[in-house]
């Protein structure tokens, strides 16, 4: 790799005071613009960015990073949170003085305004689920003593803070029930704090587990649980820093962490993430070990019945990271995976234990892929993917086929917790009309009743849930689905619409209820999901057909069901928006450039939009199993390519753009829009407005408190629907 740095000081005194003078003239700018108000229907005057001198030759190319300086952290560098600060103002006025933004904010209140609840899960007699009341921040934890008994709140978020940031995160009880671990986010960041709750009193205990991310909890006994944790970050570095050394750790209830006892590491293999389970009856600690996102992990056991103070024996049941290995669970010495070796669709098999151990087979691959399993009572319940949305078989835990449980419509039906013994599971069932609803299903009889049945503002008939497909550009027919208003299906008119998309990680974006996107229907639009490739509906082979070299598949998949939108009549002509958050936004900011033509608007939500140094920041460099390494030429030269920051088209005419991000998102770091607005505020693509939207005390989007839902939901809906022609009511 031919690298020179010719000029890495991006951010230098004559840049910074530049830039602060721009400030004031900027302001200055927009008072002038805004007594215009929106009728002129050009874009308000930008902060001026200042440009930097990084220029790299990497692989015999001259490239030039103007914005890099904006890497710094938004949270600490105070050029950078300056700079965002300015950009937030600047489309904080805007955004506010949009026809039907406040009518939005309020239809998309009412139409969260109803009961929900979460899936129940049963340690020993108790029952636990979350619950909101309807505009609540954030879900309390409930318990109840017996199915039909009164529920007390054992946990309730909403008086962790007073602006809602702090969300409840995971939460698992002991297998008595007696106490449960839980962790906690702040301001929707991935690191995570472990606590412990005594169920039978409802004290909080002093335990304080920090530096968890992305862990399960593993409950050994009353005893304790085991977890996984990252060593404490250095000072400033914890949310853009790489992470290295994850390991499995046993915390003892009632001790301080500096006393819990290593389980498990790798420290000759200190990229490795680690991920640690408990079988049902407490047997087996299942530890599992990636390298990337991809569908690949190690396999290592703990016996906890050998295990004595300070010793943990681990036996090594898979060594190599070649295929993907999911735990179901386990009854003494017998354990089920789930796994995709020699079976791209994914099959069950059990392991039992003995002085060798033996694999077999218990339910085969299917043309359909198997995404998870549990065993509950004496039965496993297999959940399948088939053309896109879920549904669930039972059988014995031999693999005799039994019952298959089917839904009525477009929509998916998951959960199906439990563990062996229980005479029930629970379900939901959910789609783009209807609101997660939660049955009961008694094992023994096959009886299904209804557990909480949301009580809703507006009837699902009244809008229609169709799947479509189109080919794409190489003609692989790629599913649609369509909701719009029945009125507005029944009279075939054409309609402002919001495609969104994702594509990537293996990921399956099935059909399920949203308020905001709801909102939008019952404004007279039409939404629609193209399950493009680089997804995981359709199983492995669709999942490759759109990563790594052939990325590009999953932008013309995209672009392809505009077009298809169009031709049939769905999508008014200029009216169509593109919205995807993470790997959707970088979907939005390749397509945008690709074909700035085919959008009225878009918005590219937490998005990865510098895909030459997304490896530097965080777990990034995980994600290379789906982008390509950007240390090799063959792979650099594919996200160069594509790379939304390098590639906007100078002359094109754009559409507007409202980018969104959160100044706490350690996934996907902030600079990767804020770089990507500055290049789009600088090149010469239109006059229509390109902005920023950086919300504060959030993150990638989970733990997100509702009223945050609101804002952000009203303001990118009435930004959207401004440059699709949707009319909103005032």
């Amino acid at each position: 790799m031919d690298k020179v740095k010719v000029s890495a000081n991006g951010r230098h005194r004559k840049v910074a005071a530049r830039f602060h003078g721009a400030a004031a003239l900027a302001a200055s700018a927009w008072l002038c613009w805004a007594g215009g108000a929106l009728a002129q229907e050009a874009a308000p005057p930008y902060p001026e960015t200042p440009r930097g001198t990084v220029v790299e030759r990497v692989f015999g190319e001259e490239l030039a990073d103007p914005f890099r300086w904006l890497e710094g952290d938004v949270r600490a560098d105070p050029d950078v949170a300056r700079w965002a600060a300015q950009q937030n103002a600047i489309s904080a006025d805007y955004l506010a003085q949009l026809p039907g933004r406040a009518a939005m904010a309020s239809r998309i209140g009412a139409l969260l305004r109803y009961e929900r609840f979460s899936l129940p899960r049963k340690a020993g007699r108790r029952y636990f689920y979350l619950r909101n009341s309807g505009l609540q921040n954030q879900f309390a934890l409930y318990v109840r003593e017996t199915l039909s008994g009164p529920a007390r709140t054992l946990l309730d978020p909403n008086t962790w803070s007073a602006d809602g940031t702090i969300a409840l995160d995971a939460w698992v009880p002991s297998r008595s029930g007696r106490w449960l671990a839980f962790s906690q986010q702040v301001a929707g960041s991935d690191w995570r704090t472990i606590r412990v709750v005594d169920v039978g009193t409802g004290t909080v205990l002093t335990d304080r587990l920090d530096w968890a991310n992305e862990t399960q909890i593993g409950w050994v006994s009353d005893e304790g649980f085991l977890y996984t944790r990252f060593p404490q970050p250095a000072a400033g570095a914890a949310f853009q820093a790489p992470v290295y050394n994850k390991a499995v750790w046993f915390h003892r209830v009632g001790t301080p962490q500096s006393a819990d006892e290593l389980v498990y590491a790798a420290p000759d293999q200190p990229g490795r993430s680690h991920r640690v389970a408990v079988a049902s009856d407490g047997r087996w600690g299942v530890i599992t070990s990636e390298e990337s996102t991809g569908a690949r992990r190690a396999v290592r056991l703990i016996d906890l019945k050998a295990r004595r103070p300070g010793v943990w024996p681990i036996i090594t049941l898979i060594d190599q990271i070649t295929d993907d290995w999911k735990f179901v669970d386990g009854i003494g010495n017998r354990l089920w995976f789930i796994t995709n070796r020699q079976a791209p669709h994914y099959k069950l098999v059990r392991l039992d234990m003995g002085r060798t151990p033996r694999w077999r087979d218990v339910v085969a691959e299917r043309d359909v892929t198997l995404d998870g399993g549990r065993v509950v009572g004496d039965r496993l319940v297999l959940s399948y993917l088939r053309d896109g949305s879920s549904f669930a078989m039972l059988t014995s835990l031999s693999g005799r086929p039994g019952r298959a449980i089917t839904i009525k419509g477009i929509g998916a039906a998951s959960g199906f917790g439990g563990t062996p013994g229980d005479p029930e599971t629970f379900y939901q069932y959910s789609s783009f009309n209807q609101p997660p609803a939660i049955y009961r299903l008694d094992l023994r009889s096959g009886a299904v009743s209804p557990f909480a049945v949301p009580q809703l503002a507006f009837t699902p008939e009244d809008f229609v849930v169709e799947q479509r497909s189109f080919p794409s550009k190489d003609g692989t027919r790629i599913p649609l689905y369509i909701m719009r208003s029945r009125a507005l299906a029944d009279a075939k008119a054409p309609a402002p619409a919001l495609l969104y998309g994702y594509g990537g990680f293996d990921v399956s974006l099935t059909p399920g209820y949203s308020a905001v996107r709801m909102a939008w229907v019952q404004a007279g639009g039409v939404f629609a999901l193209a399950s493009i490739r680089g997804g995981g509906e359709f199983g492995p082979a669709w999942h490759d057909a759109g990563r790594l070299a052939n990325k590009q598949n999953s932008f013309d998949d995209f672009i392809a069901a505009g077009e298809f939108l169009i031709a049939e009549g769905i999508a008014a002509k200029a009216g169509l928006a593109a919205q995807g958050s993470s790997n959707g936004g970088l979907l939005v900011g390749a397509v945008v450039n690709q074909r700035p033509d085919l959008f009225a608007a878009a918005n590219p939500d937490v998005g990865v939009m510098d895909m030459l140094r997304f490896d530097r920041f965080t777990q990034g460099r995980f994600w290379t199993n789906d982008y390509g390494d950007p240390a090799r030429e063959a792979d650099w030269r594919v996200l160069r390519a594509y790379s939304p920051y390098h590639n906007i088209r100078e002359g094109a005419a754009y559409p507007a753009i409202l980018v969104t991000t959160a100044d706490t998102d350690d996934r996907v770091v902030p600079a990767h829009s804020f770089k990507y607005v500055a290049a789009l505020q600088r090149a010469r693509i239109g006059d229509k407005p390109h902005l920023l939207r950086m919300e504060r005390g959030a993150g990638h989007g989970s733990g997100r408190g509702v009223d945050k839902i609101i804002a952000i939901g009203a303001d990118v809906l009435a930004f959207l629907a401004r440059w699709t022609g949707l009319k909103l009511a005032p």
